[in-house]
């Protein structure tokens, strides 16, 4: 179990910001993990999806890269690649909010060993734990996509993957369907 406080996380992460603004840090399940930075085809993947949310409820945005405080009792902190939520959900909560109203969180991996393992097995549970409805992981290494759904409160109980170029079920409060055709272009 780790000393660092989660205050003490997040004072770290901000001075860390400052010695390098691309320096992207997460704290979870008691460790400090470096995000990776994303690459053009990543950035492509979130606007993609953030087109496809806004479609599909013109009140609704994917806030990139979001600071949520997560897991039990809040004592992590995740920045997803994107979240969902109502616009205007995270007004006035400064770098680190509040899970609340968050419909679903995104990640998209980058690659490397250490964020491939975070995004498949760790923020799924703490995304669970804090109670998130939805957790999509788009899996550039796999060339699949899973959807996390059914949160108990320590584990997603349901869980569907395609392959790359299928349509899967967001489901509520999402509630639509996701054609991952289209990501066939930003998978290598």
């Amino acid at each position: 179990m780790s000393v660092l406080t989660q205050e003490g996380f997040e004072e770290l992460a901000r001075a860390g910001e400052h010695v390098d603004e691309s320096l992207r840090l997460e704290f979870i399940d008691g460790t400090i993990w470096e995000k990776a930075v994303p690459d053009g085809d990543h950035g492509r993947i979130i606007e993609w999806l953030t087109r496809l949310c806004i479609r599909a409820h013109v009140d609704w945005w994917l806030y990139p890269d979001q600071g949520l405080r997560i897991e039990k009792y809040r004592k992590g902190n995740a920045r997803p690649d994107g979240c969902l939520a109502p616009s205007g959900t995270f007004v006035g909560q400064g770098e680190w909010a509040s899970a609340d109203g968050v419909l679903m969180v995104v990640e998209v991996t980058s690659g490397d060993s250490d964020t491939g393992h975070r995004d498949r097995v760790e923020k799924p549970r703490a995304y669970a734990e804090t109670g998130i409805p939805v957790y999509l992981l788009v899996d550039r290494t796999t060339g699949e996509v899973k959807v996390h759904s059914q949160p108990d409160g320590e584990r997603y109980e349901m869980v569907v993957t395609v392959p790359i170029g299928k349509t899967v079920t967001l489901p509520e409060p999402v509630g639509m369907e996701l054609d991952t055709e289209p990501l066939k272009n930003w998978v290598h």
